[in-house]
């Protein structure tokens, strides 16, 4: 079973962060994050790496980009069992990541708004959490992945249990759960457009 050794932290909803990383912290995971994520986790007393640093790319485009880098993603999508993965990400320097905490922009939420504009609901439209998310989840057998802040004291007190490891089973668990929300996300997202674009027209 894996043990859970890097982590990439990077969330909208702050709900519950500070303690769930104070304890991924005490299990011996190193945290990446970025931006406001970042900021919020050193506020709270968390060592915390910043995404930029590891990459060596700083966050740009006004922060549309921030984690869509080979150094990210080969951290994910690189099959522990496959030597031909390893030797790549270890000729390109990439280091392997074993957990991902991510919830998405709020454009549902956002979206609800009366007032909200178009431009507004464009720039809530989350690239690359989503795109971390199914990283990690294609690559479930080796990566965790974590959407929800519910979930963070059952995860805490697995680990614990299996010394700084997750069960397959609930790797696939949390997996599934990935998939059902970027579906979600997706559809939401397809419909506001469909709607606006009904609105123009009138």
């Amino acid at each position: 079973m894996p043990k859970i050794k890097r982590a990439v932290v990077s969330v909208s909803n702050k709900k519950g962060l500070a303690e769930f990383a104070k304890s991924l912290h005490s299990l011996g995971v190193e945290i990446l994050s970025t931006g406001g994520t970042a900021k919020a986790l050193r506020d709270a007393g968390v060592a915390v790496k910043d995404v930029s640093d590891y990459t060596g790319f700083p966050e740009m485009l006004d922060g549309r980009l921030k984690t869509l880098h080979p150094k990210i993603h080969g951290g994910l999508l690189s099959r522990r069992d496959h030597p031909k993965d390893m030797e790549d990400i270890k000729e390109y320097g990439i280091e392997l990541i074993d957990l991902v905490v991510v919830n998405l922009y709020p454009f549902e939420e956002t979206v609800a708004r009366p007032d909200v504009t178009f431009a507004e609901a464009i720039e809530n439209i989350d690239i690359g959490g989503p795109t971390m998310l199914r990283s990690a989840s294609k690559n479930f057998k080796d990566v965790a992945v974590v959407t929800d802040f519910n979930d963070y004291g059952s995860i805490i007190k697995e680990m614990k249990e299996l010394k700084g490891g997750l069960s397959y089973r609930t790797r696939l668990e949390l997996a599934k759960k990935v998939f059902r929300l970027t579906s979600r996300y997706d559809k939401a997202i397809a419909d506001y457009l469909t709607k606006a674009e009904e609105g123009s027209r009138q």
